[in-house]
């Protein structure tokens, strides 16, 4: 396995990619780029050259209490089954913590809520609806 983890200023074409494969594609979100990628570092994971997991983060934007956004976490579909979801998420909590982040909050679709509880994720207020699918407002504190 040569894996190669790539953390990013902008939104790569290889991100664009697996975003588009699975969000668009597979999930029929028509909404998923828009002005945060400008601002957000992104993760891509590479198995070679192919573009295997994804994320972004950012800061809040009243950071009074170094809080981060976490979002736009993507597993390609063949490589599901090997916790990279998990890998992304700990590589992208590192940085926060190096940019004096302690707390990150992600709003996470309803269905893999249970991912990001094993990840230390707590669920919070009410569940809202992104282009017609349920998500939940979820935070974990870093230690």
């Amino acid at each position: 396995m040569n894996r190669i983890v790539k953390i990013t200023k902008e939104l790569t074409e290889a991100e664009k990619q697996l975003r588009t494969e699975v969000f668009v594609v597979e999930q029929g979100f028509q909404e998923e780029f828009d002005t945060i990628d400008e601002i957000a570092e992104h993760i891509v994971i590479f198995d070679a050259t192919v573009p295997i997991a994804c994320c972004r983060y950012f800061p809040a934007k009243d950071n009074e209490k170094e809080t981060y956004y976490l979002g736009r976490v993507a597993v390609k579909k063949s490589y599901r089954k090997e916790h990279l979801g998990a890998v992304v998420v700990q590589q992208a909590e590192q940085k926060i913590r190096k940019n004096g982040g302690r707390r990150v909050i992600l709003h996470a679709q309803c269905r893999v809520q249970p991912f990001y509880e094993k990840q230390g994720y707590t669920a919070y207020g009410e569940v809202g609806e992104e282009e017609g699918c349920p998500h939940i407002w979820m935070e974990k504190i870093l230690d």
